[in-house]
């Protein structure tokens, strides 16, 4: 512990010392062909579980203790799913309906999962209109118009089950409704699975009637009966414990819908329901809905829909959504809250919509709030700006709810649905002759003539459809949306009342300070040298945050011994499986700083003049005069958060009290701005402290919402102590909707005028700019940041992020958690207040000590290593003595490494354990050898242009030597690299491998695990199949959720061969894998890479993060074979500062919760799981198995043995030993051998016999998960005595339970279509003797990646280019995902019908044709044939389709050529090469960060469109087609097109061709301007 400084400060003032001690089988499907299910999921039989619904959660800070690991939404369950609806437009009721959306749901089982007993699903359940034709009988002669039915899961114990019916009757006669009885549902238990049956509740029908009211207000009196029931029942349970009735759960209660749901899969819903197949069952419409679980524990309320929605996504910010909500609850003083943390997020949303719905709003207006479109800058409304001001209005009024999302919905008056802003789900619709409207994930599901359809459409970003049951008709998007927006005079309200303060012009006055006092204001606030010298430097200067490399090797806060932000104890979180990350830069359409401020008003009373009377900020970074301005525009208080350091340690909470106190006075007496200030006259004094602002803007945060007032006042944060990027989004995620960083401006200021910094603007090595300039830059650099922060959680307005609270807690203890950051997960406790309040006191000691004023800030090394600061575990002294051991080969001077690290500071968690002998030791001789420990090493995913050729094929060799597993990280992989060395001479040297040293023959330079990253460089079919293992990256522990780049100075001839791209151009690797948006995604690439190698472990890279256990989960069902859990502390390459420090949690918290949680839900069997991240010794090991590591990944630690000093200047392509270059001479001096890096890992693993022959063990499997040899380690704290590392250590008991180590074999995806045809003797015989053959055949949407296992087969033979056979293959109906996914020269595929997302992924060769049969009723060219992301990565091959595609066509497409008839958003985004030509509409964003290839795009002439509002002009140019190469190539691939697909289109546009050339624009990226298809390059302006 820290002595008390406080003892030091005040004892001249205050007498005495404050000396405080501080796999699967195929299911049968509706469709035509087999539905093959994910791997099944082991999972324990339990009771049925608690059902947390609409019943108050506890208010009470202390309900929430600490370690407290997070709310269930987080960390017990997260959904991906199937969704969909079926409307009769003109209102007949029939059977047919309810039979079309269960084969609908049939055909959809893969976007699911089931149970261990491969019966049991996670969900499935269908919303239809009340079938009163089967139901009349029960209604003892009432009226039907005066009566609703309620869906009822009762508990399973007769006692309760009497309880909860009276608590039903009761609750309803409250609101005038009477029992006129209850009815057993029909259910057939014989159809369920074990585990489902074991949860089963009783489920029952109840019928209720009201004498006078009908229609809506029938439906309000049910709605209000029902919410009154389930708190009435919540109640009673928790006076009642013992009882089951907190299991009551109400699945609907209406007179026009009812709700059909259980934990069943699709195909046994109509088994298990006799009703569904009652032909009496009569319906005009139906919603169904299939979900795929992260958990498996059951729950049967948790399927889907809910009362009024079914949602496929993801809210990722559903957190604040739901402390905003409560605020407003408190304030109504409502008993039965509408959102609680113990509920999904789908059933929060419901909650609020069906709110919505029931105050007198429409779905589509309550949808268009809470999920709004991304309106500003959207082209199809520059003609209809009321659409623009509708949205603007509810801005001010609701922050979205964000996040991946399709939602259906009904009401019983109208059903439709709406996408999220993004358009991050599959979402396709019909209708038909016949008056029918279909909307489903998948096109195919149901099972239509395109005779008899007469369009096909899709949901675009933002967009909604409703069949209006009542009218009969059919709303498309732009229909509905105008309709909302002319319901009320928007434009003209905000005219009159609404007060935007725009950002203003910076003054170097207002940063004006005494230069002299700056240090000292600087180092009692915690900043330090490194702080102003590499983040306010770069920032101010380049607009940019500091970029550094090599992960962050020094101690958690919590473990350091030096004083931390508190800022510092936060990890951001971060996107991964579940929901993607967006691309700030590339797709910053949908994302906005913008932020309301002032009293927040209730949205169920709009529209309303009233509520337009608006105030708001379009930045949350204000300068002095934006702060003036808001103060001036609505009351102000300003509440000071200093206090004496007379009060002592004890003070802080004082002195938080009273903070908390004034606050809520403040909103008593109208304030509507609280700004909370550490700012006083003259700078802080050695007689006054403060209240951290984090601590301060959390505390009267939630003290306000508990005292239902937070909605009538913003909250601003005035301080010294915020200079980062994560400081703001910290401030700004626990409540604050503005920051001033007054200090920050000075610091910028006092950096600008130091003499150093003025001479180097003067020689040039610093850009000539203004004080206002910097200014400017900084504040620039700190809202690029906020917008990376909120895109790496896939969150897409700071509006949204806002009081959010996306981070995670390590280091802070019960007391404060309670006080400031309620509902944050904080897993090994931590400091209290007080323990806080002596680190501030230390900045304060360092600051005041002297007697002078401070001339310098301290330099803490928190960035760099320096002698005597803070410790960083891989610090050049360390590095010399690992190179002294390899270069003597001498496990001796190896024991001198490792006793460094034993002697180190506490560092990690892991240091806080060790290992405790639960039997005598053994002889060493006794425990397996060191060959047998080494097979479990790899190396991490470095790639090939990050490292320099010499380094990672050294790596690859040394590993490959002793049966390891290296991995070829993003980039692809030369072929050369998989033979093995013959021609190795005495020497050493290879002339295959002349560049390396140190060979032997025999040796191979193959990455046994080749790696699917984002950007998909180098992913061709024969690179997949060469691999042992495949690795999906997710996520990488330097920065999670973010995309990464390799700089174009490194990219040299070679690498650009491998990656399929250009030299010298940078490569751009997305945010988020395009192909995965949610869990249900992951498991279809997971499928694609077992269908092109089915012999190959699918292996998930995830990061350790809250909440991993339960994505982990859903990884295991999603058939991976291995799931790795990286450290926050990992990364070779370039990442923002920030993100290395700020996001991301240790692996030791992270496979703790992975390996509980595949244990508990009986997965673990089903993967291996492997962790990275710091792991230096044999000690390392045998700690990272007692928490469940089978394998082990070594990174940084595997450069240094091949030669790297830890320089940290991987980023610059300037590392002086030729580890992390691209430069020739630099290259020259990379000295490492593969016996080094066998040397390494053979003393890791020599280590680890040690540890285990001390422990009594004799191999790992023995240990593997054994926390319960785990013990604390006695190695006292500076900081706290509050750690708790139980989380860690009290995992399920596995000591005699050894079943589960006992792992699964590859999985497989079982019978599939490609099995079918490879069995076809002609078919085999067309690979292997290069035949040519031509076949057709059927398909439905359930036959998948079809033609990847034949493009692997082909390439395993004949690589990606040798094959010359021809294999022609027509398929006639709807293809599945992932169609013609990896196929190669010579395959070509046609189907008549169209396809779902996916198309062509990966293609590298061959043609896919996709075309409407010739009797469609529709017209092809305003048709949508195929789904998103079709190319995504394709490295050759040509993609003709005859109608429109989906969003993000031709994504990452590196030499595809492609023609269709439109796209939608995001066109050829990050494309490196290949030709793209539309001959239609596109959507937004056409082109953004195209860097190679072109792109033809045609504007015909037409009211309110044109391409240029359409086009991203950050990268391409737009010009016409002026070249006769271009043009010859344009015509070329319309005429080939037309050929194969029959278009009337295209062969129009050839018979005009002269007026239609003119019509087109072609984007040029620059590596392409000067090629001959576009060297005369015009810019679009000029040309016009």
């Amino acid at each position: 512990m820290r002595s008390s400084q406080f003892a030091l400060l005040i004892a001249a003032a205050a007498p005495g010392s404050f000396g405080y001690v501080l796999n699967s089988r195929p299911l049968t499907s509706t469709g035509v062909r087999s539905a093959v299910q994910a791997a099944p999921a082991r999972v324990a039989v339990s009771p049925l579980a608690r059902i947390d619904d609409e019943r108050p959660p506890s208010s009470e800070p202390g309900a929430i203790g600490a370690p407290y690991p997070g709310d269930p939404g987080l960390v017990s369950e997260k959904d991906g799913c199937g969704v969909g609806f079926l409307a009769n437009l003109h209102g007949e009721r029939t059977h047919e309906i309810t039979q079309r959306a269960l084969r609908a749901l049939g055909c959809m089982e893969h976007r699911g999962a089931c149970g261990g007993d491969k019966v049991s699903g996670d969900g499935a359940g269908i919303m239809t209109a009340v079938p009163w034709e089967l139901l009349t009988d029960h209604l003892d002669g009432k009226p039907v118009e005066h009566a609703g039915v309620g869906m009822i899961f009762l508990p399973q114990e007769e006692e309760d089950i009497e309880v909860s019916k009276r608590i039903m009757v009761e609750s309803a006669a409250k609101h005038g409704l009477e029992l006129i009885g209850w009815r057993k549902v029909p259910t057939d238990m014989d159809s369920l699975g074990l585990m489902a049956r074991a949860a089963m509740p009783d489920i029952e029908q109840a019928f209720f009637y009201h004498p006078e009211l009908t229609g809506d207000a029938l439906e309000e009196k049910l709605y209000f009966a029902r919410r009154s029931a389930q708190a009435d029942a919540h109640q009673w349970a928790v006076k009642h414990p013992s009882s089951s009735v907190e299991n009551f759960y109400i699945c609907s209660l209406s007179s026009r819908s009812i709700v059909y749901k259980g934990m069943v899969q699709s195909s046994v819903l109509p088994l298990f329901y006799k009703d569904l197949v009652n032909e009496e069952y009569l319906t005009n419409w139906a919603i169904y809905h299939r979900r795929f679980s992260t958990n498996t524990v059951p729950k049967w309320p948790l399927a889907q829909p809910m009362r009024l929605l079914g949602h496929n996504g993801e809210i990722n910010t559903v957190i604040g959504n739901i402390n905003w909500q409560r605020a407003l609850d408190v304030q109504r003083n409502r008993r039965a809250p509408l959102c609680s943390i113990t509920r999904s997020d789908s059933s929060n949303l419901d909650g609020v919509f069906e709110w919505l719905v029931r105050s007198n709003h429409s779905c589509a207006h309550s949808l268009s709030a809470l999920v709004p479109e991304a309106y500003k800058g959207q082209p199809d409304y520059d003609s209809r700006p009321e659409i623009a001001d509708m949205y603007e209005y509810y801005a001010g009024l609701q922050e979205p709810w964000d996040g991946p999302a399709l939602i259906v919905f009904s009401d019983g008056k109208q059903v439709g649905a709406g996408l999220d802003r993004n358009g991050l789900r599959p979402a396709r619709y019909l209708l038909t002759k016949s008056g029918m409207v279909a909307m489903m994930s998948e096109t195919g599901v149901v099972d239509v003539p395109d005779s008899e359809i007469v369009a096909k459409g899709r949901l675009g970003p933002g967009h909604m459809i409703i069949a209006d049951l009542e009218k009969g008709e059919f709303l498309d998007n732009d229909h509905i949306k105008e309709k909302l927006a002319l319901a009320a005079p928007y434009g003209e309200w905000m005219g009159k009342h609404a007060k935007t303060v725009s950002k203003m012009a910076f003054s170097a006055d207002e940063a004006a300070a005494d230069a002299e006092g700056i240090p000292q204001q600087l180092t009692v606030f915690g900043w330090s040298s490194e702080d102003l010298d590499m983040q306010i430097a770069d920032m101010a200067n380049l607009a940019k945050e500091t970029l550094f490399s090599m992960g962050d090797d020094t101690p958690l806060a919590i473990l350091s011994e030096k004083p931390r932000p508190l800022y510092d104890y936060f990890k951001q979180r971060f996107a991964q499986v579940t929901n993607p990350a967006i691309d700030p830069l590339r797709e910053g359409i949908v994302m906005g700083l913008g932020m309301p401020i002032g009293t927040r008003r209730d949205l169920s009373l709009a529209p309303s003049e009233e509520l337009a009377k608006q105030l708001r900020i379009e930045s949350p970074i204000l300068n002095k005069a934006e702060l003036e301005a808001l103060q001036t525009s609505a009351k102000t208080v300003t509440l000071s958060t200093l206090y004496p350091i007379a009060w002592g340690p004890d003070g802080l909470e004082k002195a938080l009290n009273e903070l908390r106190a004034k606050a809520a006075a403040a909103v008593d007496d109208g304030a509507e701005l609280l700004v909370l200030s550490d700012e006083c006259e003259g700078g802080l004094n050695a007689d006054t402290t403060y209240i951290p602002p984090l601590l301060a803007t959390g505390a009267v945060h939630h003290f306000l919402i508990e005292q239902g007032k937070r909605l009538k006042a913003s909250i601003i944060v005035s301080t010294a102590q915020a200079w980062s990027t994560h400081h703001v989004a910290c401030l700004v995620g626990y409540g604050a909707s503005a920051v001033h960083p007054y200090l920050a401006f000075q610091a910028v200021r006092y950096w600008y005028e130091l003499p150093r910094v003025s001479s180097m603007r003067k020689n040039g090595k610093l850009a000539q700019i203004s004080v206002e300039e910097a200014l400017a830059n900084y504040r620039a650099a700190l809202e690029a940041g906020l917008l990376k922060i909120l895109s790496k959680m896939g969150i897409s307005l700071l509006a949204s992020y806002h009081g959010a609270q996306i981070f995670e807690a390590i280091g802070i203890g019960e007391k404060m958690l309670n006080t400031a950051f309620i509902g944050t997960p904080s897993r090994v406790g931590g400091l209290s207040l007080a323990e806080l309040a002596e680190e501030v006191c230390e900045w304060h000691a360092l600051a005041f000590s002297a007697d002078e004023v401070r001339t310098k800030l301290e330099n803490y090394g928190f960035v760099k290593f320096y002698s005597n600061k803070e410790h960083h575990h891989n610090s050049p002294p360390l590095t010399k003595l690992l190179h002294k051991a390899l270069e003597e080969r001498s496990y001796d001077q190896f024991k001198l490494f490792q006793a460094s690290i034993e002697q180190s500071p506490t560092t990690t968690l892991r240091d806080m354990l060790e290992p405790v002998a639960d039997r005598p030791p053994v002889p060493l001789e006794r425990v397996e050898p060191v060959e047998e420990i080494m097979k479990r090493f790899c190396t991490g995913g470095m790639s090939l242009g990050a490292l320099s050729r010499e380094a990672h094929e050294t790596l690859a060799i040394g590993v490959n030597r002793f049966g390891g597993k290296s991995n070829s990280g993003e980039g692809g992989e030369d072929s050369v690299r998989w033979l093995k060395l013959s021609d190795v001479d005495e020497n050493g040297h290879s002339p295959t491998l002349p560049h390396l040293k140190g060979l032997k023959n025999g040796d191979i330079a193959t990455s046994k695990i080749k790696q699917v990253a984002s950007g998909r460089f180098g992913v061709t079919p024969e690179y997949l199949r060469s691999a042992e293992q495949i690795e999906i990256k997710i996520a990488q522990g330097a920065k999670p959720g973010e995309g990464g780049q390799l700089p174009g100075v490194k990219i040299d001839q070679y690498i650009a061969s491998i990656r399929y791209s250009k030299p010298g151009v940078t490569l751009i690797s997305p945010p988020p894998h395009h192909d995965i948006y949610s869990i249900e995604d992951l498991a279809q690439l997971i499928y694609d890479l077992h269908m092109i190698s089915p012999n190959a472990k699918v292996s998930v890279k995830l990061v350790s993060c809250v909440g991993i256990g339960t994505v982990a989960a859903g990884v295991a069902k999603a058939n991976a074979d291995v799931i790795q859990v990286s450290g926050h502390d990992g990364g070779t390459g370039a990442s923002p500062l920030t993100s290395i420090k700020h996001a991301g949690g240790p692996w030791e918290l992270g496979l703790a919760e992975v390996h509980q949680s595949l244990l508990l839900n009986h997965l673990r069997r089903q993967v291996i799981l492997r962790v990275d991240g710091g792991l230096k010794t044999g000690y390392d090991v045998v700690m990272a198995s007692l928490m469940g590591a089978d394998e082990f990944g070594f990174g940084t630690i595997a450069m240094i043995a091949e030669g790297c000093i830890m320089a940290r200047i991987c980023h610059t392509n300037s590392c002086p030993v030729g580890v992390t270059t691209q430069k020739e001479e630099l290259r020259k001096k990379f000295t490492g051998t593969p016996e080094n890096v066998l040397d390494f890992f053979s003393f890791v693993a020599e280590e680890a016999r040690h540890v285990l022959a001390q422990l009594g063990y004799t191999s790992l499997s023995q240990i593997t998960g054994r926390a319960d040899l785990l013990k604390p380690r006695d190695r006292p704290l500076h900081k706290t005595t509050g750690l708790d590392l139980k989380f860690v250590r009290d995992l399920p008991n596995v000591k005699h339970d050894r079943e589960w180590s006992a792992y699964l074999p590859t999985h497989s995806n079982g019978p599939v279509l490609d099995d079918e045809l490879l069995a076809n003797p002609d078919v085999v015989a067309a690979i292997l003797e290069h035949n040519e053959l031509k076949l057709a055949v059927p398909i439905c949407n359930t036959d998948r990646a079809v033609g990847a296992r034949i493009a692997g087969e082909v390439a395993m033979r004949h690589g990606n280019r040798g094959w010359t056979g021809k294999l022609d293959i027509t398929f006639t109906g709807c293809a599945g995902q992932s169609f013609g996914a990896f196929a190669v020269d010579g395959l070509e595929y046609t189907v008549i019908g169209d396809a779902n997302d996916y198309v062509a992924k990966g293609m590298h060769g061959g043609r896919i044709v996709v075309k409407p049969p010739a009797d469609a009723a529709f017209d092809p060219s305003e048709a949508v044939v195929v789904g998103n992301t079709c190319l995504y990565g394709a490295t050759g091959g040509k993609f003709f389709a005859r109608g429109r595609a989906g969003e993000r066509f031709a994504v990452r497409n590196s030499n595809a050529q492609a023609v269709v008839e439109g796209t939608g958003d995001h066109c050829c985004e990050y494309m490196t090469g290949g030709v793209v030509v539309v001959l239609g509409k596109i959507g937004r964003n056409a082109g953004a960060g195209m860097t190679g290839g072109l792109a033809y795009l045609l504007e015909e002439e037409e009211e309110g469109y044109d391409v240029a509002s359409r086009v991203n002009p950050e990268v391409v140019k737009m010009k016409r087609v002026t070249t006769k190469v271009g043009e010859q190539q344009l015509k070329g691939l319309i005429e080939e097109y037309e050929a194969a697909t029959g278009s009337k289109k295209a062969a129009t546009i050839l018979a005009s061709w002269d007026d239609y050339l003119p019509k087109f624009w072609q984007l040029v990226p620059p590596s392409e301007a000067s090629s001959p298809e576009a060297a005369d390059v015009e810019v679009a302006a000029a040309a016009a």
